[in-house]
């Protein structure tokens, strides 16, 4: 099927399972194609939670740099990310740093921060020989799934991110915060929310609360916006679990989630958190060349194990503030 003539996007196909695909023709300046369709890519994106437009053939830094700031309101430069990143530019990064066979769950990027990005955008310079997808879930449709008693818990406690920084996995306090100095972490700590704790070996210790529900700030839907399942330690592999915990213990994991109030999150929880999100999941594998505009707010993605060569550039886009989004807890240092 095709979205009306008023998107000017009548070649739009919306299938079960896929994500809306749009087959475009960029020429020779896609920047330019995405600047000319900016609207009409929005409107789509208004309806649908995300598209694929696929025709572009990026494949150059520059260009798709170009081409993502010819999208967005504005670049944003990534600060507590969850693990390594290359850096183009300015809000212009390489896909997180991965085992490419250990699967990316569902999750709503930077979704722990007090301001996020309001629009994802994702390009696909060399598609794997298999596997790869950046798969997409409804956001509101998921939520809608949820037992309701949990989504009252949820709502009433809101998420708690607990995260133990070293220079072996993960993050470090460089990549997250963009400097190793003391004085300056602890102000962006205190002013985001966030407490914190230096270890005697010098590492550092986190803890913030979050809001697992918001509104979209203009469709005006609830979604199940967090990262509460992807970043537990129950998603990890059993083996990648085990080893961890043996290393550095239950409470010196790279990152785990809780309950708002402190309280472990079940097994069974996490499990059914990303039953849920595989139930509403919707995939197409990449092509190089490909473009995927994902609305963060209404939109989870995840990134599916891979073989071979996979270069996924991103861009973090449309800087929104936690505040325009009606959190259910008021966010303070836990």
């Amino acid at each position: 099927m095709s979205l009306p003539s008023s998107t000017t996007l009548l070649d739009v196909a919306v299938q079960p399972g896929r994500p809306p695909i749009l087959l475009a023709e960029g020429g020779d300046d896609p920047a330019q194609w995405a600047a000319r369709h900016r609207e009409a890519l929005g409107a789509v994106l208004a309806e649908h939670g995300a598209l694929l437009v696929r025709g572009l053939g990026l494949g150059d830094a520059a260009v798709t740099a170009a081409v993502f700031r010819a999208l967005s309101g504005g670049l944003m430069a990534e600060r507590e990310s969850f693990a390594p990143r290359e850096r183009y530019e300015p809000g212009v990064y390489s896909s997180s740093k991965w085992p490419q066979n250990q699967p990316m769950c569902m999750h709503h990027e930077l979704s722990y921060t007090t301001i996020f990005p309001g629009l994802m955008l994702f390009a696909c310079h060399t598609a794997p020989q298999d596997g790869g997808a950046t798969a997409v879930a409804d956001a509101a449709a998921v939520l809608r799934a949820l037992p309701r008693r949990l989504v009252k818990r949820f709502e009433r406690q809101g998420w708690l991110l607990t995260r133990s920084y070293n220079n072996e996995i993960g993050a470090s306090t460089l990549e997250a915060f963009g400097t190793e100095d003391r004085h300056t972490i602890e102000n962006y700590c205190h002013t985001n929310a966030i407490t914190y704790q230096w270890q005697p070996d010098g590492t550092l210790h986190t803890r913030q609360r979050r809001s697992a529900l918001l509104t979209h700030p203009h469709t005006k839907q609830r979604c199940w916006f967090n990262q509460i399942a992807f970043l537990n330690q129950w998603t990890l592999a059993p083996e990648i679990r085990e080893y961890l915990t043996e290393t550095y213990g239950t409470d010196g994991l790279p990152f785990n989630t809780a309950y708002g109030n402190g309280e472990p999150i079940e097994e069974d929880v996490i499990d059914l958190l990303n039953t849920t999100y595989t139930t509403h999941t919707a995939r197409e594998p990449w092509q190089s060349g490909d473009l995927l505009l994902v609305d963060n707010i209404r939109t989870a993605h995840s990134r599916e194990p891979f073989t071979g060569t996979r270069e996924v550039l991103v861009g973090l886009a449309n800087p929104t503030p936690l505040a325009d989004c009606s959190p259910t807890i008021e966010v303070t240092t836990p």
